[in-house]
């Protein structure tokens, strides 16, 4: 479903990332684990079509993210670190704007039973009528991540989904991003390593830019933990 081929990004002198490779099929929910600055965003920016690449290929659903970007970005569902509201706009007002920009349900019925399915699955329908400027930060993140299932789409991207919530709202959603894996290819960015190990069955590691590890969360490359090889990367001892 994702297929990243040798992705290259520089600004300027410095390497963002540097030949990254990698697939990902359908159904899987996969871990982007790194320290802060690793190329984490970098990545999934490029993924998602926002930046483009220096040099490399990336696919979405066997469309190309640069000539194909429409297509592409039809598949695609993205929740950033810190999503972008209209915040004097009402909650299910953005979601209809999310869902003309992304031409989705065009019959007005349709879309308003898309919309209120949606934010009941995500826990926001007592709230769909509020102003997004009074809401709180668990209930933003929510709103968020409503407007990355808006449209169904079968590659689900989250860059740090849990950041800033209260304890009882990351299990929360981390139960949600378990759900998205039933019916979607679901990429979970992270710094945290209890965050991935929870949501997550395979792992994809960055650091400096460079992937340094590829595998199931039990066991990375030549059997090793994905403990050890994250506290040897803490410790400065990957490279």
């Amino acid at each position: 479903m994702v297929k990243v081929s040798n992705l290259t990004k520089r600004y300027g002198d410095k390497t963002a990332l540097d030949g990254v490779s990698f697939s990902i099929g359908v159904g899987e929910v996969v871990g982007l684990l790194g320290l802060n600055g690793a190329g984490k965003t970098t990545t999934m920016n490029i993924l998602t079509g926002y930046i483009s690449a220096t040099s490399g290929d990336v696919s979405i659903g066997g469309f190309d993210i640069t000539s194909q970007s429409g297509e592409a970005k039809r598949l695609i569902g993205y929740l950033p670190e810190q999503p972008a509201f209209y915040p004097e706009l009402r909650v299910n007002e953005h979601l209809d704007f999310i869902c003309g920009i992304k031409g989705v349900f065009k019959d007005k019925k349709e879309r308003a039973e898309h919309i209120d399915a949606v934010c009941s699955r995500v826990g926001i329908a007592d709230v769909k009528t509020r102003m997004i400027r009074n809401l709180s930060k668990g209930f933003k993140q929510r709103v968020g991540f409503a407007q990355a299932l808006i449209g169904d789409p079968k590659v689900i991207i989250l860059d740090e989904p849990t950041a800033g919530l209260d304890p009882s709202q990351i299990i929360e959603v981390r139960s949600l991003i378990k759900e998205c894996g039933n019916d979607s290819t679901v990429i979970v960015s992270s710094h945290i390593l209890s965050e991935i190990q929870t949501v997550c069955t395979r792992v994809i590691i960055i650091n400096d830019g460079r992937l340094i590890a590829d595998g199931a969360a039990e066991s990375l490359t030549d059997g090793e933990s994905l403990e050890k090889v994250f506290l040897q990367l803490v410790s400065g001892g990957v490279s």
